[in-house]
């Protein structure tokens, strides 16, 4: 355990200054926790998916709830879409940060979803 973190940090050792700490940066299991993170997330917004076309459903479908429907799908396959990346994107071995527009993205969906629950809700 020790001797992974001894190997990253010997490489950068030699350098010094303040800049091969950056370089040397051992993640340990960071990247691994941020991952899990996005899946059980796509896991709740799957579940809250599901949970929405059950309440659609449930009642007569109107023109709204299949239109809040519709959208509510859209949100989760953009979603899906930006968390799949992030996901992907963390498996290398110095993974890069997560963009402006991919936080927006998935803040964006993530309101919008609740904005549909609500106006299914009423």
């Amino acid at each position: 355990m020790g001797g992974a973190a001894t190997g990253s940090g010997a490489s950068g050792a030699g350098s010094g200054g303040g800049a091969s700490g950056v370089e040397a940066r051992d993640p340990g299991l960071q990247p691994e926790r941020t991952r899990l993170a996005w899946r059980r997330t796509t896991l709740s917004w799957t579940v809250v998916a599901v949970l929405g076309i059950k309440l659609a459903l449930m009642d007569d479908a109107t023109a709204a709830g299949v239109t809040g429907l519709a959208l509510a799908a859209l949100l989760w396959i953009g979603f899906l879409a930006v968390a799949h990346r992030r996901i992907r994107s963390l498996d290398t071995a110095r993974p890069q940060v997560l963009s402006t527009r991919g936080a927006l993205l998935a803040a964006g969906c993530t309101v919008a979803l609740a904005v549909c629950g609500a106006v299914l809700i009423w």
